[in-house]
């Protein structure tokens, strides 16, 4: 099964002329896939996480996760979906200043219906997944920018969603620190997470087994193409 299908996806702002942010991308990522998406800034990435992630509706196309066909699900059913199936990564942290670590990685399961002893024995796996079990009781002014990367990945994981999206992962961090993030989402595409990395950084993109390369908003070409 696939993770993530889209079909002919485009993304149109109104405006006089509208802007066309994204011209009918095709796109789909197996099961297990760890993908880059790749190109000058305005090419489309950021747009194409944003639809693939359900945080925008495509103008036209079609976008299914995990089989699921999203396009035409009312507001309430695509939140159930994305909260269920889809892991966010960005450059910013977007972490909570006043919550540890492991209240963070916990809020990733609020619309899950568990108990927040269940959600708090979830997070402490993911923090310990990414090797942050001994930062768990510190606040995100207490982590370095590696850690609270790291908590944030763990927050993005905590469901064990189909698909992991990363927007500029590394964007925030130094070179050694950037490093070691994209050698933890290695780690966990092996361990079989399903992962879309959005990124300008040429070093990751040589790393990944698949790159996907955008411009003016189209997929101008897929080293892996599965179409």
């Amino acid at each position: 099964m696939s993770a993530l299908e889209l079909a002919a996806a485009s993304k149109e702002h109104p405006g006089s002329p509208p802007v066309v942010a994204l011209r009918s991308v095709t796109l789909t990522i197996a099961e297990g896939e760890f993908a880059a998406l790749v190109g000058p800034s305005g090419s489309g990435k950021t747009t194409l996480l944003a639809i693939a992630g359900t945080l925008e509706r495509p103008t036209s196309g079609h976008v299914r996760i995990a089989g699921t066909a999203v396009g035409q699900l009312p507001d309430r059913e695509l939140a159930a979906v994305r909260a269920h199936r889809i892991g966010f990564v960005f450059q910013q942290f977007f972490l909570v200043p006043t919550l540890s670590a492991l209240d963070n990685v916990a809020s990733g399961l609020l619309y899950r219906g568990m108990s927040t002893a269940q959600r708090r024995r979830a997070a402490a796996d993911a923090l310990a997944t990414v090797g942050l079990s001994h930062r768990a009781g510190h606040r995100p002014g207490e982590l370095s920018g590696g850690e609270q990367q790291r908590t944030a990945i763990a927050r993005a994981l905590v469901g064990r969603p189909a698909v992991i999206l990363a927007d500029e992962p590394t964007g925030s961090l130094d070179t050694a620190t950037g490093r070691d993030i994209l050698a933890l989402l290695t780690a966990l595409n092996t361990a079989g997470s399903t992962i879309v990395v959005a990124t300008h950084d040429s070093e990751i993109a040589r790393a990944l087994p698949r790159t996907v390369r955008l411009r003016d908003g189209a997929v101008e070409s897929d080293s892996g193409s599965l179409r």
